[in-house]
């Protein structure tokens, strides 16, 4: 079976529970907070087990009033988030160029192909003041991309072929990302 099929695959297994349709009352805030790395905290200290940081990022939800929310069909409960709720820790590439595909894994395991549903923003820390990258995961939900996993990505970036937008960036299903603008 070709990679990117066995990749296609893993990520048609991803089942999410609906949290955009569910409408609970908000019941307050719990002391759960993300920090900027990707630990998950409760009551300041790190959730150890994989598998409990994996449950509740599945029910994980960001809302149009920039909060994000542990969410079931009964309760809405608001959690911290430092800078993103996710963090992708791994890139595999396929193909060249144009027709290359990039796919992105976070530390909870989300698997998504850089592509117009799952596009690629960089916004500028205002702590650090570095240009900071992020993907769309699923629904509002985006995954910052780790310093090593940036680097990659850079080193791949090209300049825009056409010389219009003055930019350099990466190809990922048959679209330009921009990473940043050519300096002259």
């Amino acid at each position: 079976m070709p990679f990117l099929e066995n990749i296609a695959k893993q990520i048609s297994k991803q089942k999410y529970p609906p949290v955009h349709l569910w409408e609970p009352k908000f019941c307050g805030d719990i002391d759960i907070r993300i920090s900027s790395d990707g630990t998950w905290f409760y009551l300041g200290s790190p959730i150890g087990r994989k598998a409990m940081v994996k449950l509740f990022s599945s029910v994980l939800r960001y809302d149009e009033d920039k909060e994000y929310y542990l969410v079931t069909p009964a309760e809405k409960l608001r959690i911290k988030v430092d800078l993103a709720p996710l963090i992708v820790v791994e890139m595999i590439v396929e193909g060249l160029g144009k027709e290359q595909n990039i796919i992105f894994r976070t530390l909870t395991e989300d698997i998504v192909t850089l592509d117009q549903e799952h596009p690629l923003t960089i916004f500028n820390n205002v702590e650090t003041n570095e240009p900071c990258p992020k993907v769309r995961i699923r629904g509002n939900l985006e995954a910052l991309i780790n310093r090593p996993v940036f680097y990659e990505l850079a080193a791949r970036s090209v300049i825009d072929e056409k010389g219009e937008l003055n930019m350099f960036g990466v190809w990922s299903s048959s679209q330009f990302f921009p990473l940043g603008r050519v300096e002259e």
